[in-house]
């Protein structure tokens, strides 16, 4: 055997041993290693006073079970409990001792069998990844009380590995849980570079993303590396996320506090598991500054009972030699002054209570020792079978059966992973009235239990980072409000965009949409973007100001027709009134009022009725007073023509007939139409308005935002064939009347018959390009216009003159003047 045997910190002999590997002590200095003489033992250094605890709780429950009358009744359990240094170097090293005797006689050969029937430990993944590789060819059952790794769950790789704490699987993923039930979107993470950190921070990461969290950061580091700590530490002081999630052993946490205390790096909200989050050994003035309000993961404090008493009195009398200083042999003496340290916690326990994983290493001593019960077929009175050969083989199948209770209530048994059930407390580090450090309960999360119910967190009972009392905000980009949508901001993590406003007639009812929703087809979207609200309607009514003036001038039309009937009636008998067939003159004024009548039809909200009203009465209306007026170009040509020797061509315009021509014109209106080209006005009118009539149609094309209210042609042919025909109507009777200009006479009235016509056939041929590019309801109030604009032309161009000679010169209303037999001045 080559080099110095390594001898247990603790142990004790009996029929059954029991190793235990834990980091009593957190840093290990290495010796010279020039080679120039023998390498001196490693020397370890800062008690941890945690796993020094349970260290504790092993020799505690194994005295608790060989006092047991019931439980391994007539055996003894021994154990040898190692120091690991919280190193992988000195863990090694425990390792070989434990699976071998400590010392070997000349030529004495290795009986083949391991001196421990089950190893407890390791304190960390790291280590207890080392510890089940090495033990598990000599199948030795290894039970840890805080091994948190999921990589450890692999049955292929450690079948001989148990654990009395669950995995970190549920750990990282409820770590997400409450970044999201606290609405933070934007955290940075650190955790340590090691199996625990490396695993626990992967779940998490994968569980952030399935719940839209986004990180800023990602950084780890290891105890011994002191560059990639002060790297950590400078991202840490230079990003904008507020709230960390830290997966870092107790170790590393140590340090990393320590640093962002020196660096005056304060109130960011630390997230973390259980690794460090109820250590009372972090506590100090300087450090709660960074850790104040902290949040996270621990184990249920269970009160062992007797146990409080053991670490001040039993423990140093029975199982720690040291404490009397006079050890019994070399390995007392050699333990005695390397683990001097320890005696000064000999009057110390006040974190005792405080404690977590004491409750999961005195289960892990049961489950051996229920399992060894079972093995050696122990009776309560027979006792149990001391001469079977127990193999660490068998001690394994028994603990995938074990099933029992503590005393403390809780039931231990392993799942197929070789894991417990978890189900931890959410604690909070508060400040109390009196300054001192209290973990505060303020919530649990419990695998057990259904989906629904595993997770709950009382904020209001959070104390928060700084002290404040209003939970910080950790987002990468505030919310977008309603009526806006998130657009990402490129080459960033999603959580960080910039808020765009809704397009118009696109709304987003929630906060923070990835998409505006289109409205409805009659819907549009309100000032705020956030609801769909009815489209105004638009059509010229009664009440706006563009109908109003309308409404007046068609008013005015028709007082003035009405004045100028009742003027020309007064005078019925006068020269000026009888000449060119005051009949037509009297039906022209009453289809004039009928024309500035028709275009109140076009104002107001179009209906099915007043759709077809308008255009029919329109048609109508018009056609007959062009053809009175067509008329009376025909008359004044006639009258001529009847002066010349040996004509006879009134006799065939004579009243009569006048009325039947005025009739002719406007029946005969073709139209075009499914039926033929040439239909009776009032048959076309009729299949017009059967067929295909002019209906209300709301057009939501030209506007978007609103809804122009107006009606349809229905037939369009239809339509353009009624304005065709008044044309054609109007462009006859100017012809006429031009013709006639020249005629001699005082009064000769085709001259104004030619300036009316004249006005008209202008309004109509502007009409058409303004009607065709008008929007909305200005294409109703163009059609009025036109309709009003022709009207009083025909009106003061034809009737204007007699009126001023009627009212004025009512000495020039005598038949000689109107035949032109008196000098006057010509017009």
């Amino acid at each position: 055997m080559m080099g110095d045997p390594k001898y247990p910190l603790l142990y004790k002999d009996g029929d059954i041993i029991i190793g235990g590997l834990f980091a009593i002590h957190s840093k290990e200095m290495l010796p010279s290693f020039e080679f120039t003489q023998k390498p001196q033992p490693l020397s370890c250094s800062s008690v941890n006073l945690r796993d020094f605890r349970i260290a504790q709780i092993m020799t505690f429950a194994i005295e608790e079970i060989n006092r047991n009358k019931t439980l391994l009744p007539n055996v003894s359990i021994g154990y040898r409990i190692y120091d690991s240094c919280g190193s992988r170097l000195s863990s090694m090293s425990a390792i070989v001792a434990l699976m071998n005797n400590q010392e070997f006689a000349a030529g004495q050969r290795c009986i083949g069998q391991t001196p421990v029937h089950a190893i407890i430990g390791e304190t960390e993944s790291s280590t207890t990844v080392i510890l089940s590789r090495t033990t598990g060819p000599f199948k030795i059952p290894v039970i840890s009380h805080s091994a948190s790794c999921e990589c450890l769950s692999n049955r292929n790789d450690f079948p001989f590995f148990f654990r009395t704490i669950a995995s970190d699987y549920h750990q990282s993923r409820a770590l997400a849980y409450i970044v999201k039930h606290c609405g933070w979107s934007w955290v940075g993470t650190v955790n340590s570079d090691n199996d625990y950190g490396n695993n626990g921070m992967t779940i998490f990461l994968n569980a952030a993303r399935e719940e839209g969290i986004c990180v800023e950061y990602s950084v780890k580091f290891y105890r011994t590396e002191p560059e990639k700590l002060h790297r950590v530490v400078n991202v840490i002081k230079h990003s904008t996320a507020k709230v960390i999630v830290v997966f870092i052993s107790l170790i590393e946490m140590g340090l990393l506090t320590e640093q962002l205390s020196v660096q005056n790096i304060t109130g960011l909200q630390m997230i973390s598991g259980e690794g460090w989050i109820t250590a009372k050994s972090l506590i100090n003035p300087n450090s709660f500054r960074v850790l104040g309000g902290s949040l996270g993961f621990a184990f249920r404090k269970i009160h062992i009972e007797g146990f409080s008493d053991y670490v001040m009195k039993a423990f140093w009398d029975t199982a720690f030699q040291c404490s009397q200083g006079n050890g019994n042999s070399s390995q007392d003496a050699l333990n005695c002054s390397r683990y001097q340290d320890l005696l000064l916690l000999k009057n110390y326990n006040e974190d005792v209570p405080e404690q977590r994983y004491t409750s999961k290493a005195y289960k892990s001593i049961y489950a051996v020792a229920y399992s060894l019960h079972k093995l050696l077929k122990c009776k309560s009175q027979d006792g149990c079978e001391k001469d079977l050969t127990i193999q660490p083989q068998q001690v394994v199948e028994a603990l995938k059966k074990v099933n029992f209770t503590v005393t403390f209530g809780d039931q231990v048994w392993f799942d197929s992973t070789g894991g417990a059930v978890p189900q931890y407390e959410v604690v909070n580090w508060q400040q109390d009235s009196d300054g001192s450090i209290q973990f505060k309960a303020v919530g649990y999360y419990d695998a057990s239990l259904p989906p629904d119910q595993r997770f709950v967190l009382n904020t209001e009972n959070i104390i928060w980072a700084g002290g404040q009392q209003e939970k910080p905000s950790s987002v990468c980009s505030e919310s977008c409000p309603p009526g806006t949508r998130k657009a990402g901001q490129k080459g960033r993590p999603v959580c960080c965009y910039d808020c765009i406003p809704c397009a118009d007639g696109e709304i987003s009812n929630e906060t923070d949409s990835n998409n505006c929703m289109q409205c409805p087809g009659e819907f549009w979207s309100n000032a705020e973007k956030n609801k769909c609200v009815l489209k105004a309607v638009e059509f010229l009514s009664f009440t706006e100001v563009m109908g109003i003036v309308l409404v007046f001038f068609s008013l005015s039309g028709v007082v003035i027709t009405v004045l100028v009937t009742v003027l020309f009636y007064s005078e019925k008998d006068t020269p000026i009134v009888k000449a060119n067939n005051s009949e037509l003159s009297f039906l022209l004024l009453f289809s004039l009022t009928l024309c500035f009548l028709c275009s109140l039809t076009f104002i107001g909200r179009p209906t099915g009725w007043s759709c077809m009203l308008r255009h029919t009465a329109f048609g109508i209306t018009f056609v007959l007073c062009i053809s009175c007026v067509l008329g009376k170009t025909i008359v004044v040509l006639m009258a001529f023509k009847a002066t010349l020797p040996g004509s006879n061509v009134m006799k065939w315009f004579a009243p009569l007939q006048q009325r039947f021509s005025v009739l002719s014109f406007t029946v005969i209106q073709p139209i075009y139409n499914p039926c033929g080209p040439h239909i009776h006005v009032f048959a076309g009118c009729v299949l017009w308005l059967t067929i295909h009539p002019p209906f209300p149609y709301k057009n939501m094309i030209y506007y978007k935002e609103k809804i122009i209210l107006e009606c349809s042609l229905g037939s369009t042919v239809g339509f353009w064939a009624v304005l065709g025909y008044i044309g054609l109507l109007a462009l006859l009777c100017f012809i006429l009347a031009f013709l006639a200009r020249t005629l001699p006479d005082n009064f000769n009235e085709a001259k104004f018959i030619t300036f009316s016509m004249l006005i008209f056939c202008a309004v109509w041929i502007t009409f058409i390009p303004a009607y065709v590019s008008s929007p909305g309801k200005l294409t109703v109030a163009v059609e009025i216009f036109a309709i009003l604009a022709s009207s009083y032309g025909l009106l003061f161009c034809i009737f204007a003159p007699k009126c001023y000679i009627i009212l004025f010169k009512p000495e020039q209303n005598t038949k000689q003047h109107v035949m032109g037999k008196t000098q006057t001045k010509s017009y």
